[in-house]
């Protein structure tokens, strides 16, 4: 059993995060309706471990997994949420939380998970920081290391969810994607071209991961004389 560190001095104001600060809002649904689609996107068993990513920097890839984290908790699975992007982390940011140790230091054995792992003020909803920035993630990735904490972390977790640096950039989310049960990909409306989309799910499924669906981001409607955006998958 993991013993958690209790989250400090945590602002009620998170940015970011509308499924917890209004958890009835239009944007909140939108959420709830991903996450169903994301249960019901694998008919072979339970999605036990996905991460997000998107092809691009600046797609709201870590805001979509910050708050699809929220409300997988919201529905009483018990999840991590790891920053798994050792290169630019935001999670510590977003949920007001120290990043001395996180996964990266779990990965070189220089913490416990146990000593790694936050406890976020949602029930439910744990968190694992990035760590200290390494010189090597893609290694650290893709080694046995990381293997063995997803085994471990399975055996704890109904979900563990990490967030990735954009596919195109690195090779991280390829390594993590293949050891995963699945893959969210994030879209930025009048932002993410096709072709460079089209580019990533080429990569992702070269590094044989399963895509489980695309959160097109930022899509704004018209409704009446009210503007909302809206978050869904494809």
């Amino acid at each position: 059993m993991v013993r958690r560190k209790k989250q400090s001095n945590l602002n009620s104001n998170m940015r970011h995060l509308v499924t917890k600060i209004n958890p009835r809002s239009p944007v909140t649904e939108q959420y709830k309706t991903i996450r169903t689609n994301i249960q019901f996107a694998t008919v072979d068993g339970e999605v036990r471990s996905m991460l997000v990513t998107s092809s691009g920097p600046a797609e709201g890839k870590s805001t979509v997994t910050a708050n699809l984290a929220v409300v997988f908790a919201q529905q009483g699975k018990k999840v991590l949420l790891i920053d798994a992007d050792m290169r630019k982390p935001t999670l510590h940011y977003t949920f007001r939380i120290p990043n001395q140790q996180g996964l990266s230091s779990v990965l070189v054995g220089g913490a416990s998970v146990e000593e790694a792992v936050v406890e976020s003020d949602e029930a439910n909803l744990d968190l694992m920081p990035c760590g200290p920035i390494p010189p090597n993630p893609s290694e650290l990735l893709g080694s046995q290391s990381m293997k063995r904490l997803l085994e471990h972390l399975n055996g704890i977790y109904d979900l563990v969810i990490f967030d990735t640096p954009p596919v195109l950039a690195v090779t991280d989310a390829q390594i993590l994607g293949n050891i995963c049960d699945g893959v969210v990909m994030v879209v930025r409306s009048k932002r993410t071209e096709y072709e460079t989309a089209q580019k990533a799910k080429e990569l992702l499924e070269v590094g044989q991961a399963k895509l489980l669906g695309v959160v097109l981001n930022d899509k704004v409607f018209k409704k009446g004389s009210n503007y909302y955006y809206y978050y869904g998958t494809n």
